[in-house]
């Protein structure tokens, strides 16, 4: 409907221009938002406050001009009952509800035959158990995933696991030299408390961390016990992170591993692509000297902004002792990623439906992307700039606009939760971050342990889905509903709340509207009579069929704006109407007129719940 009204209002405002003689340039861009007051109405327009300059009339005669037209519009015959000017300049659009509701039906999700989309999310350093920090990222990848299938994309996901780097040459390092024999359940826990162990040595003995230097060239020729160990240490992190994701309904489809790139020659094919440009060169002098390095382009046109000194490391692709940075080696995957470099990998099965590179595997249709989309914490911002920098200094251009960076705030504690972890909180902050090198985070996997006891306890009754499940579904709903680059303060007892803005309110109303239905004892809900929808109409059935007249849009911007958020605040929002609704109108007992409009639209909103939460990778229980 938005799309609509938009266009009646460019091709009328055109007329207007060409009517009365207008050569002041194009036409502003028409913006239809929603009224803040029901009372004007479902759409609104400031197209004539926009246009008055141009135009060279004041905004009230352009929008009176544009109402009347508009209100006799072809675009918008049988779909709005009136078109109005409201001061200072706005045209409101009131919607034919009748028409609305005989209009309805179920749209089918399209089959899968847009763009080709290749998500990268979680990608866990495979050195120690995950985090809650990094269950954001894997909640955010995974319904950005799972939105854009909805919209007809081709979507193909991938967890990158580093397998070369700091973090796990420190933890074999760790399993060395640090003695720790103290009850664990799982290889990961083990290995978080090695790794803090490790860091703490470092401290102590900073000549220790010329072992990392070591393990780290092993690890990269791979073929000493030390890349073999490596492998097996990664190899059963990864299946422990795989298996804890899988429980929040978080799925791959391609495990990328970093010394795939690095032994297969990739890096070797980004290099030579490289050094045809003039912005990749061999430094000869300085701090940098025998380093190569990827230039700032002349036009300045990567997005980051002047790098601190902490990310000056990230120009340098290939270190003066020959060792690669994480950035020349994310370059190559993304050369790849597109379909630019002339190799590529072979795959062995990981799991179920999830396939890992490893040499000598089978050929599979992978990468070769339309649009690439990683998710990663906003503090790698400048990375990815180098990344796109890299693609548009190889002439890439059109694959460094389709390389989106979707960035984050990262996950601290509150000041309970970080006292109860035995954190020092005298001074009185009002957050504290957490620290793998220390110890200090909230695992996953306790976390749930933690929100499924909550849960359990606060339910008086145990029919239908489980306590685990509502567990992780309101986890999820907790780490998507703020905004991407708010950084989460993460308290355990608000987490474990079930009332309010919360997951478990979400699958409480669906449950409830599903209730209603089957009480009704009715298979199928079908159209109530249209006609004599405007008598029975009171104000909560009006602020439904608003909220539902809305879902479709809410979904476009969504996918648009790659922002999870959006949808839980729309979920949210109906969830609440409804709930009104309920209290304030009688569904079942009311006269058969109004009954039937009531049970449309219950089923509406049951249909449009349940399409929001799966979306949102939540279930939709009929019971709880």
């Amino acid at each position: 409907m938005k799309e609509i009204i938009a266009q009646a209002v460019e091709s009328e405002l055109a007329r207007l221009a060409e009517e009365w003689g207008t050569d002041r340039g194009p036409l502003p861009s028409v913006v239809i938002q929603h009224p803040a007051r029901p009372e004007f109405g479902e759409y609104s327009t400031n197209a004539a406050l926009l246009g008055a300059k141009m135009l060279r009339r004041p905004p009230m005669i352009i929008a009176e001009e544009l109402a009347g037209r508009l209100a006799e519009s072809e675009f918008l015959r049988g779909m709005v009952t009136r078109v109005e000017a409201a001061a200072p300049g706005f045209v409101n659009f009131h919607l034919d509800w009748e028409h609305w509701v005989r209009s309805w039906r179920r749209k089918t999700p399209p089959a899968g035959n847009g763009p080709k989309v290749l998500i990268e999310h979680t990608s866990i350093n495979p050195n120690k158990s995950a985090h809650i920090g990094h269950l954001r990222n894997s909640c955010i990848g995974d319904t950005l995933a799972r939105l854009l299938k909805h919209t007809g994309a081709k979507v193909e996901v991938h967890n990158y696991i580093d397998d070369l780097g700091n973090q796990l040459a420190d933890t074999l390092v760790g399993l060395r030299l640090v003695k720790l024999a103290a009850e664990h359940r799982r290889f990961g826990d083990f290995c978080w408390d090695i790794y803090a162990g490790i860091n703490q040595a470092y401290k102590a003995d900073p000549g220790l961390q010329a072992e990392r230097t070591q393990v780290l060239h092993e690890l990269e020729q791979g073929h000493s016990g030390t890349a073999w160990t490596g492998l097996l240490v990664a190899e059963r992190i990864v299946r422990e992170h795989v298996e804890e994701m899988a429980g929040f309904g978080i799925g791959y489809d391609i495990l990328v591993w970093e010394s795939s790139i690095v032994r297969e020659g990739f890096w070797e094919a980004a290099f030579r692509l490289l050094q045809r440009t003039p912005s990749f060169v061999r430094e000869t002098e300085g701090k940098l000297a025998g380093c190569w390095v990827l230039k700032q382009q002349p036009d300045g046109r990567t997005a980051a902004a002047e790098p601190d000194a902490d990310y000056q490391q990230d120009k340098v692709l290939v270190r003066s002792n020959g060792i690669l940075t994480y950035t020349a080696k994310d370059i190559a995957y993304h050369l790849w990623k597109f379909g630019l470099l002339d190799k590529d990998f072979t795959y062995r099965k990981f799991s179920d439906g999830l396939w890992s590179t490893q040499a000598g595997g089978v050929k599979k249709p992978v990468g070769h992307a339309d649009m690439v989309i990683n998710v990663i914490d906003q503090r790698q911002e400048y990375p990815q700039a180098m990344v796109k920098e890299a693609l548009s200094a190889l002439g890439y251009l059109e694959e460094a606009a389709h390389l989106k960076h979707v960035g984050y705030g990262v996950v601290s504690l509150s000041p309970a939760t970080a006292a109860g972890l035995g954190i020092d909180i005298s001074d009185g902050r009002t957050s504290y971050p957490m620290s793998g090198r220390q110890g200090i985070g909230v695992k996953i996997a306790d976390l749930l342990d933690r929100m499924e006891e909550a849960v359990d306890a606060k339910r008086t009754r145990k029919a239908g889905i489980g306590s685990r499940a509502i567990a992780a579904a309101s986890i999820r709903y907790y780490l998507l509903k703020y905004h991407l680059q708010t950084e989460v303060v993460f308290d355990l007892e608000q987490a474990t709340e079930v009332t309010g803005n919360t997951g478990v309110y979400l699958l409480y109303t669906y449950a409830r509207a599903c209730s209603v239905l089957r009480k009704a004892e009715l298979q199928q809900v079908g159209l109530p009579d249209a006609s004599k929808l405007r008598m029975c109409l009171g104000e909560p059935e009006r602020q439904l069929l608003r909220k539902l007249a809305y879902g479709a849009e809410t979904l476009e911007q969504a996918a648009a704006e790659l922002s999870p958020q959006v949808l839980c605040g729309y979920a949210f929002e109906l969830a609440s109407l409804y709930n009104r609704f309920y209290a304030a109108c009688p569904v079942l007992k009311a006269e058969e007129e109004v009954r039937d409009i009531r049970l449309w639209l219950t089923a509406r909103v049951q249909e449009t719940l349940r399409e929001f939460l799966g979306i949102l990778g939540m279930p939709a229980p009929s019971r709880m």
